[in-house]
């Protein structure tokens, strides 16, 4: 027995050894970080502190891991020898490669990922982090070196004389490690926490504020509680404008990463010189907040004063019935767009804009690549789409397309990660130009130099506005327009003084039509812009407005003064409502914070304003999961421009969840075109429509459900899924040959010629394009037009069978 207590005390040891190694090997990952931070430029306060700090928190974190993976340890190691160490090696391998994995991404966003990962799909995951980071093979080796750090401390420790007293001293260091934990004030402050504790708490924390928070149960009047009368907001602009009889255009630019620090004279000022030129001609609020924290949720607030439910609203899986800016707009015969560079897919942009109506969607797939640059990180050639020069100048070739009154909205792109863009080198020099010139900037030459590429773009940006604007002042319908500028977000990879800072974001109202302009100090967000935009419309352009609405916002406050008169809540990220605003506070994860003037904070104790703003912030919590929930933001009417939904039936769920499960959508669309090819193709269809249902701009999804249709000799169905192909994507050739395809089979050759127009229009180059062009030329009898176009590809393909033989076919 005492031989048996000896080796498993024996045993115990050397779990404690491998504990020891993953916390050094841990230390040494915040070793890499502070290196990585301290060469890229970027200063930390008190490096002592850091350091120690990250140590006594690694630790405190490796004393949770010891306490976990124990028991599984203890109970092989009482049958086995070898295997339990082995066993927790490997566990121990893939929680350094994860440690280390979240400190990459913190050294990119400067922020520690937590439960916004359960807001996005891999997908979306996979686009944001290879934005940023370079995929060269130097680039992984830490993901190798730092494994194998960790073994080889498991080794020499074992051979040292340390292993001997290892159990007395984790013990002696955990009861030293936990007194410190309660007698330090900020042991646990995020910048010195364990990633990998940090990323698991948020995410336990996430999931237990969303068993907390209760639906509330409402019934009679109460049954849509965010209902009102739409006059209960008053006009507040109508008294600032010059107004006439014709209906002004709105022109939204929503500027990324735009924010207030770097416009007018807050901190980072003097990169915006144009955006500077505009606040003494404009209405300027620089205490201005965005709701969420990233761009998911800029649209919705901006343009539907909407709740966030769980993840944000466009994560919610049956979109509930709401009204809009661009759907009431569209009621009253305004023209809805939206213009942007990158794919409208990602953050579900297009299915709020589709839902609400949005007739022209300007997005990556609709710029001709021969005409427009994209812009690619040259690491490792990523491209979120096209910078704002581009997405402006196709903004203003299409504009004279689109009838007036107009509500356009124009998202811009370039103040992002990687901050790439063209003639990036032209304004890295322009940088060194602003820096040497001007004396108004606050930020130090070191904080400018050290981002670089950020400020850089900046200027482009303000640029590209510039452009456009200078533009668009020679189009007739100038005087008649109204411009609001503001930002989705502050950008993130500059680091922020304070919470409150991500939110803050500048806004402009700038228009001929203004009486005068004006800077106002008061406190509003973008849930405030469609009330106040709907109200002046209203009360001054017989805009007819349904007689309730059910805006969480109240309208913008106009006073000069700084002051709160709304209650703002915040969602910091997809599944994070942890901050909200109320008079002049901030609550942020448990903490009161005072809002100066300048919209810096400092943190306060006042339990009476605490428990005051802590009431209201979980009613609002418990409001919005009762509204998502169970579809109760606005009643099912007429006054709900609600686009048509795909909708199942309890039956095709059942049979959706037993082909799919599990499956990402490329696996389904796999799975879509083996069921159509083997003759299945209602299931076919099924699959398709559930993909579409989530991601409405997945082409190949749609040009396969429309091939079925046509298999099917369902010609009329297949020609509208066709052709809504081609509207989302009018580049894309694959769209061309399923068309003229179905018009082949169908014996429309009239609507063949127009197809065959579009492709030329469009450089379609593909050859079998190129041939079903020519088939299709022969069958409306024009033979000259079909042997000029398949001499051409015949020059490339001169042996290809398929185009000799119709050759022949046309002597």
């Amino acid at each position: 027995m005492k031989n048996y207590n000896n080796k498993m005390n024996k045993k115990i040891s050397r779990y404690v050894l491998i504990c020891f190694s993953l916390m050094l090997t841990f230390w040494l990952i915040s070793l890499y970080e502070l290196s990585a931070t301290l060469l890229s430029g970027k200063e930390i306060e008190n490096i002592p502190k850091y350091i120690g700090l990250k140590f006594l928190n690694h630790f405190f974190t490796v004393l949770f891991i010891f306490i976990i993976f124990f028991p599984v340890y203890y109970l092989i190691a009482k049958k086995k020898k070898k295997l339990p160490r082995t066993i927790i090696k490997v566990f121990f391998v893939l929680l350094v490669i994860i440690e280390f994995t979240l400190t990459k991404y913190s050294l990119t966003t400067l922020l520690n990922l937590g439960a916004d990962l359960l807001g996005y799909s891999l997908n979306d995951i996979y686009i944001t982090v290879t934005a940023s980071e370079s995929t060269s093979i130097i680039s992984f080796l830490p993901f190798l070196i730092f494994p194998l750090l960790f073994l080889a401390s498991c080794f020499f420790l074992r051979k040292s004389i340390f292993f001997k007293y290892s159990g007395r001293i984790f013990m002696g260091a955990t009861l030293a490690v936990i007194i410190v934990k309660f007698a330090l004030p900020g042991f646990s402050d995020v910048i010195y926490q364990n990633k990998l504790y940090y990323f698991t708490t948020d995410i336990i924390q996430f999931q237990l504020e969303k068993t907390e928070v209760k639906a509330m149960k409402m019934d009679g009047n109460n049954e849509y509680p965010f209902l009102k009368p739409s006059e209960a907001i008053p006009d507040v602009l109508g008294p600032l404008f010059n107004t006439g009889t014709e209906k002004p255009n709105i022109v939204v630019i929503l500027v990324e990463g735009l924010g207030s620090e770097f416009v007018g004279e807050r901190n980072y000022s003097g990169f915006t010189p144009y955006l500077n030129s505009l606040i003494p001609k404009s209405l300027y609020w620089d205490n201005f907040l965005s709701n969420t924290g990233r761009t998911f949720g800029a649209l919705p607030s901006l343009f539907g004063s909407l709740p966030f439910g769980e993840k944000g609203f466009l994560e919610i899986e049956e979109t509930p019935t709401h009204i809009s800016l661009f759907s009431i707009l569209k009621n009253n015969g305004y023209s809805t767009s939206f213009f942007s560079g990158d794919q409208s897919s990602f953050d579900k942009k297009i299915n709020f804009l589709e839902y609400n109506g949005v007739e022209n969607i300007i997005d990556e797939n609709k710029y001709d690549e021969s005409s427009f640059p994209k812009s690619i990180n040259g690491s490792n050639g990523f491209s979120w789409g096209y910078s704002d020069f581009e997405i402006f100048t196709k903004t203003l070739a299409t504009l004279d397309e689109i009838k007036t009154p107009r509500l356009d909205l124009i998202a811009t792109l370039t103040i992002h990660e990687p901050f790439d863009f063209p003639l990036k080198k032209e304004y890295l020099i322009k940088v060194d130009s602003v820096l040497n010139a001007s004396e108004k900037i606050k930020a130090t030459a070191r904080d400018v130099t050290i981002n670089k590429d950020i400020f850089a773009s900046i200027l482009y940006a303000d640029a590209s506005i510039k452009m456009f604007m200078e533009a668009y002042k020679k189009r007739p319908e100038y005087n008649n327009t109204i411009f609001i500028i503001t930002g989705d977000h502050r950008l993130i990879p500059i680091a922020q003084k304070d919470k409150l800072c991500r939110f803050n974001v500048p806004f402009f109202i700038y228009s001929p039509m203004l009486k005068k302009p004006a800077k106002m100090k008061s406190i509003n967000s973008h849930f405030d812009f469609t009330p106040t935009m709907l109200a002046f419309l209203s009360k001054n352009y017989n805009v007819s407005l349904p007689k309730e609405t059910a805006w969480i916002g109240e309208g913008i406050d106009t006073s000069k003064a700084f002051r709160n008169i709304h209650k703002i809540p915040l969602m910091r990220y997809k599944g994070s409502i942890n901050d909200f605003v109320y008079k002049e506070y901030m609550y942020s994860d448990g903490i009161l914070f005072k809002i100066k003037e300048d919209l810096n904070t400092y943190k306060i104790s006042d339990d009476k304003t605490l428990e005051e703003i802590t009431g209201f912030f979980n009613e609002f919590k418990s409001l919005n999961a009762y509204v998502t929930k169970n579809d109760k933001i606005y009643p099912k009417n007429r006054d709900a421009a609600v686009v048509a939904q795909i909708k199942f039936t309890p039956e095709e769920i059942s049979k959706l969840k037993e082909l799919i499960a599990n499956l990402t959508p490329d696996q389904q669309f796999l799975l879509a075109r083996e069921k159509a090819f083997n003759n299945e193709r209602e299931t076919a269809r099924l699959i398709c429509n559930y993909i579409l249902k989530e991601s409405p701009n997945y082409v190949d999804v749609r040009i396969l459900k429309g091939r079925t249709f046509a298999w099917d000799a369902k010609y009329d169905e297949s020609e509208k899924e066709l052709l809504s192909a081609l509207k989302r994507s009018p580049y894309y050739d694959d769209i061309y040959l399923a068309l003229l395809d179905m018009y082949w089979w169908s014996s429309q050759n009239d609507k063949s010629k127009v197809i065959v127009e579009q492709a030329v229009k469009n450089k379609i180059k593909n050859d079998d394009v190129a041939f079903k062009m020519a088939r299709a030329y022969k069958t409306m009898n024009n033979i000259t037009k079909a042997t000029k176009i398949l001499d051409s590809i015949l020059l490339k393909q001169p042996k290809n069978e398929e185009y000799l033989t119709f050759k022949k076919a046309l002597k």
